[in-house]
């Protein structure tokens, strides 16, 4: 029986591991690395030992730290989550060797499934339906698009779709330095690239008496940068046909390797129901709670179970009704994914009825790495949690996961929420036409569109300006309670201005005995303003609009959406001022590559360097055709937020 189980990960991962080991009367032992130690993880473990370093390099995929980690706090199991060494067999086999039991499949199956080259070969003997393999120095103009793919990990990372044979070559460089900075291993390959192709995957269990389960299919179609962002099951493409057809093929693919454990098997489907086999990710997948959620299994709970020898009923359990899931992350959709760091000052979803667990009824479940206040760094992959919806039915799972984004109070850091919402209450996704082409099929800019439009982001800056005005009473010593500042010119406006989105929006006002007197807005009538609670009313409807302050932040949420707002300062200084052309860094990260010099002619859209955050590549390019005049950075530099990485000049 396992006591006590380390978890080599961090985050949200951990968090819901935990959950499973303490409902099972488990010990857990956390790692941190010294830019996770206030993470919410390393409260939440019995113990927790320290990995020296920031960077997955210097920490989490440190397999000998992490073993020394086991062995000294006293586990006897080690759970490896997913990313990282999830999927290294030889992190597995050093676990074993060190006498501790591995909470997941055989080292061999891992190994074998662990090179999405070799995998394919043998799925293809298998009898699994496969896409050929390509060699990056043998693709020809008819074999295009293809898409490069790191043979090692996943998560969209060393991944890059090739259109135009000029540009194979620096998207095989590209991929193969992701894949070595993400996973260790260089290696990438080509297969052909379906523009319009299904992503469904197939949920797999196996003990070690030889049965295998398939527990259900999942859709994870609509994806960025070829990592998912929505997750569902059941599949609106799959039939019972088609799912006897993916049920026979996972577990064909998990008995060809002697499977034990959970793993997902993944095919690319066309809209006529032929799939073929991806990969299969010997682990836990990130969207494993809609299966949890439709077919009221613990997955986590089964690994520790057959980790210890248990069996399998000959018969999976029936799934029932529909469950989505979206992952919530700090990243700007409409600037190329820029992923964000900073603090988290509010995280509040409402209508969470579980966490981390099956719920009991249909409703919201919540599993979240952060908590208010908590830092999002640049080591780390970008994701704050996942909501998930469980419904009836899939419209119902849908209009209730997009309602409770709606209305989450998200402060402090730009997120993919407002595309969530967007798609989740798009038509077509709707109607179940959700391919892998879904966000550049629909427009990026549409359905990154903030959910709350012109009129809405005008009355929350009045509102912030009213609660501001309001708290400032509320300090006064001398004029507390006064409806309105002290004016000595009583027909001057009180005036506040906001930038939204880099729009300056300002505000004037008067407050007196015939109420509020709003510049632009003769039809609102204000009904109450405090500190952080303000009532307006327009043309006869009340509306309630909360307000919070931060550090250079006002962040208002209402029913018609949430608004970030940052004041504008009455004088500035003038040492922030930058040159015209200035590329600024947007976000902490490494210069890692440098494709100009000083003085070169540029042309728009030409990438001048990348930097890298949060285990990705960021191209900057040139804004307009222009001249470099200025180049401050060179290769290895690391930089902060707003380091000025490069001057275009327009005019030369």
């Amino acid at each position: 029986m396992i006591e006590n189980v380390l978890v080599a990960n961090r985050g949200e991962i951990a968090l819901r591991i935990f959950r499973s080991c303490r409902d099972a009367g488990i010990g857990t032992v956390a790692v941190y690395s010294d830019a996770d130690e206030a993470s919410p993880h390393v409260a939440a473990a019995d113990a927790a030992i320290r990995l020296p370093g920031d960077t997955p390099a210097q920490t989490y995929l440190r397999g000998d730290l992490v073993v020394r980690a086991a062995l000294a706090a006293g586990a006897d199991a080690v759970h490896p989550g997913y990313g990282f060494l999830s999927e290294n067999a030889d992190f597995a086999r050093a676990v074993a060797e060190a006498g501790l039991v591995w909470i997941g499949p055989e080292p061999g199956a891992m190994r074998a499934m662990g090179s999405k080259v070799e995998s394919k070969r043998l799925m293809a003997d298998a009898g699994v339906p496969v896409l050929p393999e390509l060699d990056p120095a043998e693709v020809s103009e008819s074999d295009l698009p293809v898409l490069v793919k790191a043979s090692a990990g996943g998560g969209g990372r060393g991944m890059r779709v090739v259109r135009e044979l000029a540009g194979l070559d620096e998207a095989v460089r590209g991929a193969s330095a992701e894949a070595a900075s993400a996973f260790g291993d260089a290696t990438v390959f080509c297969e052909r690239y379906l523009d319009t192709g299904r992503h469904i995957e197939v949920q797999v269990l196996a003990d070690t008496h030889g049965t295998v389960w398939a527990v259900g299919e999942r859709e994870c179609s609509i994806q960025r940068r070829h990592q998912k962002v929505v997750e569902e099951t059941p599949s609106p493409l799959v039939d019972a046909a088609m799912r006897e057809r993916l049920f026979a093929a996972a577990t064909s693919a998990a008995k060809a390797v002697d499977y034990t454990g959970a793993g997902t098997v993944e095919f690319l489907a066309t809209g006529d129901g032929d799939f073929y086999f991806l990969e299969m990710n010997t682990r836990l997948q990130v969207e494993h709670p809609v299966t949890e959620c439709t077919t009221g299994l613990d997955l986590v709970a089964w690994q520790l179970r057959i980790a210890e020898g248990a069996r399998l009923d000959p018969e999976p359990p029936q799934w029932t009704g529909h469950a989505i899931e979206v992952r919530l992350y700090a990243e700007d959709p409409a600037e190329d994914w820029q992923p964000q760091s900073g603090t988290l000052h509010t995280v509040e979803v409402p209508g969470v009825v579980a966490e981390f667990v099956v719920p009991g009824s249909y409703g919201i479940r919540l599993d979240s790495g952060v908590v208010d206040g908590s830092v999002v760094g640049v080591h780390y992959d970008p994701m704050l949690a996942k909501v998930i919806s469980y419904g009836p039915e899939r419209a119902s799972a849908a209009r209730a996961l997009a309602g409770a984004l709606a209305r989450a109070r998200i402060h402090g850091l730009r997120t993919n929420r407002d595309l969530l919402v967007n798609v989740l209450r798009h038509p077509a996704f709707l109607a179940g036409e959700t391919d892998t082409a879904f966000l550049d099929r629909h427009g990026l800019a549409a359905l990154a569109a903030p959910l709350a439009d012109g009129d809405a982001v005008r009355l929350s800056a009045l509102a912030a300006a009213l609660a501001d005005a309001a708290a400032n009473r509320a300090r006064a010593a001398v004029l507390g309670g006064l409806p309105s500042g002290w004016r000595n010119v009583g027909s001057l406006p009180q005036r506040k201005t906001y930038t939204v989105a880099g729009v300056e929006h300002e505000v004037r006002y008067r407050l007196g005995r015939d109420g509020l007197r709003a510049e632009g807005f003769d039809d609102v009538t204000l009904v109450e303003a405090r500190p952080e609670h303000v009532v307006l009313e327009t043309r006869g409807v009340r509306r309630v609009f909360t307000v919070a302050r931060y550090p250079g932040l006002v962040a208002v949420d209402s029913p018609l959406g949430p608004v970030s707002l940052v004041p504008v300062p009455r004088f500035t200084d003038p040492d922030a001022e930058v040159a015209a052309g200035s590329l600024l860094a947007p976000m902490p990260g490494t210069v890692v590559r440098i494709a100009v010099e000083q003085g070169q002619a540029v042309r728009a859209g030409e990438p001048l360097l990348w930097l890298e955050a949060m285990k990705m590549e960021h191209r900057i390019a040139a804004p307009a055709d222009g001249v470099v005049t200025e180049l401050p950075v060179v290769a290895s530099q690391q930089v902060e937020p707003g380091t000025v990485l490069a001057v275009v000049n327009t005019e030369e």
